[in-house]
């Protein structure tokens, strides 16, 4: 990409043959050419440059006169605009998250009811990212990074308007609309953060691109975990009635006001625009590049084989009460007033009660600071395990920069933990006799283990998409691969909401206790690992072979020169 958009503009004159040189510097020349016979002398004199022309040349000689250090500086400042306004932003993805989990589980609403409330979110990001791929292609990255920082205030404003008086229906149309924004606001905002490093980086430095590629992924998400932090802490503040909420809401406002000016003062229209030529619906909806193509659709298995379990059974499931505590006599509490010491329960008439029956019970039964700080610390751990991963795990078993034989190991490994989660969860005796202590321990080794491989699999994606990337169109072919990342999470969110909340009912678990939830997350986690091993199979039929595979000092899979150079299978070549 031409991050330096200055280059000496020839003017054309009618007779350039019978022109003497013009003197270097010099406009017009010093002997313009004589008047071809019947032309007048208006249509032959050579005009002053335009003024955009003479802006190039000033432009050009200005950039001839700064350092190595200066323009390597220049050619960084929109990576680091964007990664600046993209990470402030996604701090605010990750807590809007929590504050509608926790204030929907609070209100009584089911697993499936969220997950509704969610499915706007995703299927905006579908036609967000399709669309944002093409309008990033015409208008440029700071179009559409303005356009979603602006559209997360809209979806925050709407929830300042969430009524809890209102019916079950109507709250969920309500938030299921806010959440829309916030959806579209997200991918409008995450099409940037990712075509900005492939805008900085060489062609011929991929190991750097994928090094760029981690960090700004792995960075991304860690201060995601942040934002859960943050939610979940602001919406535990002890302040009276809904202050907690509204707490938590205007905190996400003020750090989007703080990364609005530096995308609107600090990065030029053209940055990222196609060069050839503007690119069309119809070219992004049917890309023709074969491992996009391919990649696209195995990540929309890889991400929903984690939202088939993350994004709203596990904080149900964490939240929910274990089933033995419900109907205890209340207790004498701190405060001096009569309460319930188990997380997820209320003291209703001298008895302790499942504060969301909708939410089920057999879960671990954490208070909101620890729901949030658990998830918080998952996101964390995986997204510095994403931003570590070219140099910590891929290049001692010289595995970068990867290709798709790298991916297909990690992604049939990715399906481990969450199979073992599995039978340990529906079979075991500690989730059968629900012996809290043990419960917590399998959960966090399985998830985090899980963490670490999924983070592994995600950062060779997110390298794998703008290295398959058509260069001159990688706004558009980043915006096609992300709109099939959000199908996946769609799928996942709104299948295991109908898993979670439909499965574990029984003469014991009934509607004064809510359902098993033992039962539903463990189904969570079955359909998580076929979508993994889905993933796994999808990978092989991406052209990518020519390198091989190796696993340290072995080579696992040998390279392969059938398909041609590594550059053009990477372009989606022609067979």
């Amino acid at each position: 990409p031409n991050l330096f958009p200055y280059a000496a503009v020839a003017q054309p004159f009618p007779d350039p043959a019978a022109m003497r040189p013009p003197v270097p510097g010099q406009w017009p020349p010093i002997d313009p050419p004589a008047i071809p016979p019947g032309m007048s002398h208006s249509k032959t004199t050579p005009m002053a440059p335009p003024a955009k022309a003479r802006g190039l040349e000033e432009g050009a000689e200005a950039e001839a006169g700064l350092t190595d250090k200066q323009r390597k500086r220049k050619a960084l400042m929109p990576f680091v605009i964007i990664s600046l306004s993209y990470l402030l932003f996604t701090i605010t993805d990750g807590s809007v998250r929590m504050i509608v989990l926790l204030h929907a589980y609070n209100l009584r609403f089911t697993a499936m009811e969220v997950a509704i409330m969610f499915c706007l979110y995703e299927t905006a990001g579908v036609f967000t990212n399709l669309l944002a791929g093409v309008a990033g292609a015409k208008w440029g990255i700071r179009f559409t990074l303005l356009f979603g920082l602006s559209f997360q205030f809209v979806g925050l404003g709407m929830l300042f308007g969430w009524n809890p008086s209102w019916t079950k229906g109507q709250g969920i149309i309500y938030v299921t609309v806010a959440q829309m924004f916030s959806g579209v606001s997200k991918d409008l905002t995450k099409l940037g953060g990712k075509t900005v490093t492939k805008l900085v980086t060489p062609e011929e430095k991929q190991g750097q691109l994928f090094k760029l590629v981690s960090w700004i992924t792995g960075f991304k998400n860690s201060l995601k975990g942040v934002g859960y932090f943050i939610g979940a802490a602001c919406m535990s503040a002890p302040l009276p009635g809904l202050g907690g909420y509204y707490l938590a809401l205007g905190v996400n406002v003020f750090l989007i006001a703080c990364a609005i000016p530096w995308a609107a003062t600090g990065l030029s229209n053209d940055l990222g625009t196609a060069k050839s030529k503007n690119a069309t619906l119809t070219e992004a909806l049917f890309s023709g590049n074969h491992n996009l193509n391919f990649l696209s659709l195995a990540r929309l298995f890889l991400f929903a084989s984690r939202d088939l379990w993350f994004e709203v059974p596990l904080p149900f499931y964490l939240r929910a009460p274990s089933c033995e505590v419900i109907g205890r006599e209340c207790q004498l509490m701190g405060d001096g007033e009569m309460g319930c010491p188990w997380g997820g329960t209320e003291c209703v008439e001298g008895l302790c009660q499942n504060i969301n029956t909708g939410g089920g019970c057999g879960g671990l039964g954490l208070g909101r600071v620890l729901v949030g700080t658990f998830l918080a610390l998952y996101i964390i751990i995986y997204g510095q395990m994403q931003a570590a991963v070219p140099w910590l795990v891929l290049k001692p078993l010289k595995q970068s920069p990867p290709n798709k034989w790298v991916e297909i190991v990690w992604g049939l490994l990715n399906s481990i933990p969450t199979g073992v989660l599995f039978v340990v969860v529906l079979f075991s005796t500690p989730f059968i006799q629900s012996y809290f202590s043990e419960k917590l321990a399998t959960m966090i080794a399985g998830i985090v283990i899980f963490a670490l491989i999924f983070a592994i699999n995600s950062s060779i994606h997110s390298y794998l998409v703008v290295r398959y990337a058509d260069g001159n169109k990688v706004a558009q072919s980043v915006g096609f691969y992300y709109m099939s990342n959000a199908i996946g999470r769609l799928m996942g969110t709104l299948v295991s909401g109908a898993l979670y909340s439909s499965l574990g009912w029984d003469d014991y678990h009934n509607s004064l206790i809510g359902n098993n939830v033992n039962v539903g997350i463990a189904w969570c986690f079955f359909a998580g690992t076929l979508s993994s091993v889905l993933a796994m199979l999808i990978t092989f039929f991406i052209r990518d072979n020519d390198a091989g595979l190796m696993c340290g000092p072995m080579t696992c899979v040998s390279s392969s020169e059938e398909h041609g150079k590594a550059g053009k299978d990477a372009e989606g070549g022609e067979e």
